[in-house]
Parts: C-alpha cells; structure tokens; sequence
C-alpha cells in the first residue's frame, strides 16, 4: 500500500526530498544572529566604511571644527554610502549563495564558496600590489594569480590599502585649508594681532569655502569614484 501511494505520487516525495535538504528554522536563526554579533567587524574589515569615516574625519579637522558634525553623523553616512558602494557585491553573494542555501540546493560549505568569490574580488579590486605582496610575504604564501589567495590574506591587504587611500585623499583635502590658516596666520601677524588665534578667525573663511564649493558633496564624490 506504501508502495502504490509512493508511486501514485511522485511529486510528493520529491517536495519531500527537497524540504530535508533546507536548512531549519533554528539554524537560520542561529546564523542571523552569529551574523549580527560579528556585523560591526564586517562592516570594518570587508567595506568601504574604513576610507569613507577617516576621509570625512579628517575633513572635519581640517576645518577646525572638532565635534561638528557629530560622530554619529559621520558613521551615519559613512555606513550609507558604504552599503551603496557595495549594493551590487551584496546583491550578488544573496542570489548565488544566500538564496540557493535557504532554498536547500546548496549545502553550508558550497554557499560560503560560492559567496567567497565575488566577495574576494571586490577586495582585490581595492587592494594594491604592495599591500598584497606584504600580507602574502607575512603568511609565508606566494600567489601567481591573487584570486587564489585565502581571505585571510586578502583581508589585511584590504585593510592596509583602505588606509592609505584614506589618507592620500585627506592629504588632499587639507591642502586648502592650510593655505587658508596660512594666509589668516600672516596677516594677523603683519597686522600686529597677536592675541587673537588665527584658528578662530580662519574658522569662518573656511566654513565659507566649504559651503561655496558644495564640500561635502565633493568629498562624497571623491569617495565613490574612489572605489574601483
């Protein structure tokens, strides 16, 4: 009788067939929140967020201005644009492995493969040939072709990279600025005035500056199109 109804229906043992190899409930749940608790260290080591919070706190400084905007401010957008730079890498992990393992066509280990790669070479894009060839020197490891290499060497060349991007870019945006407090600095002192700080004068030309070029959209801009 097991047999007739068995063949009777096959569609229902190849529903059930498919339904096993999903993951549970609790293991999805389980992995939502080991993903959350490791979130902010992610967000650190595998995104842009690195480069976009130290450029935009090294513009705050050189203007002079020490808690304007406020922290939460800077990581506010810093965060936004980072998901927006990485939308299409993220969107990408989420159909070739996320949705194939929720749906049970791919197994824990397959999926991480398979979102490994398009992770890794978002990172490679970012990285350069210096910091790559120090991280793979440091771990005892030479790669002729850099996709092979382990995300545990990518990720430091990542890194490395991330911050020298970030302070050429904030060399760059101080320039002007110096310049400004320079200019203010001498003719101050030509003028005799030496009580009053030259910062203090030089603030408002500079937050006038800023504002007439649109900075901040500027240096958002900057970002983006800083991102290969």
């Amino acid at each position: 009788m097991g047999t007739f109804l068995l063949a009777a229906s096959p569609s229902v043992t190849v529903d059930l067939g498919n339904s096993l190899n999903k993951p549970s409930q609790s293991i999805v749940v389980i992995l939502a929140v080991t993903i959350l608790s490791i979130a902010p260290s992610m967000l650190v080591m595998l995104t842009g967020f690195t480069r976009m919070i130290i450029v935009m706190g090294l513009t705050r400084q050189a203007m002079g201005l020490q808690t304007t905007p406020p922290n939460q401010v800077l990581a506010g957008l810093a965060l936004f644009f980072s998901l927006f730079v990485m939308a299409p890498t993220l969107s990408t992990i989420n159909k070739v492995a996320v949705q194939p393992y929720l749906n049970g066509t791919l197994s824990a280990q397959q999926a991480f493969t398979a979102g490994e790669v398009p992770l890794k070479t978002w990172l490679l894009k970012q990285t350069g040939k210096p910091e790559l060839t120090m991280a793979e020197s440091a771990a005892h490891q030479s790669f002729n072709d850099p996709s092979k290499a382990p995300l545990t060497t990518v990720i430091p060349a990542f890194l490395l990279s991330e911050l020298k991007s970030a302070f050429i870019i904030g060399f760059v945006i101080f320039i002007p600025f110096l310049i400004i407090d320079l200019l203010v600095s001498s003719t101050l002192m030509s003028m005799g005035v030496v009580m009053l700080p030259p910062t203090l004068v030089s603030l408002p030309f500079k937050i006038l500056l800023f504002v007439m070029v649109d900075g901040w959209t500027l240096v958002v801009h900057s970002l983006l199109t800083s991102f290969k």
